[in-house]
């Protein structure tokens, strides 16, 4: 999952826009093997639909703790520290 994890979050931030905690609150999805596709219980529903319409068999998983684990810091063009911490664990964000 990690490098699954990894692309996802660099989407959200960089394709998407997303400041640091949406970027780790974003509905996460595991590809498995074949077609079949593991997706959180969070994941839009329409997409999975759609999904399976083209033949993937998704499933919905029980637990998140399986979809990675993160916290970001980054600063921002105006020069500050915006943070992020991953709802799927215990974290925190500290800044100074």
């Amino acid at each position: 999952m990690q490098p699954q994890g990894h692309l996802q979050v660099v989407m959200n931030a960089i394709d998407f826009n997303l400041n640091p905690q949406a970027t780790l609150d974003a509905p996460r999805w595991q590809w498995i093997n074949g077609k079949t596709i593991e997706i959180e219980h969070s994941f839009p529903e329409h997409i999975a639909q759609a999904l399976s319409r083209r033949g993937h068999d998704i499933r919905w998983a029980l637990d998140s703790s399986g979809f990675g684990r993160g916290q970001i810091i980054w600063r921002t063009s105006g020069g500050i520290l915006a943070g992020g911490t991953e709802p799927r664990a215990d974290g925190h964000i500290a800044l100074w």
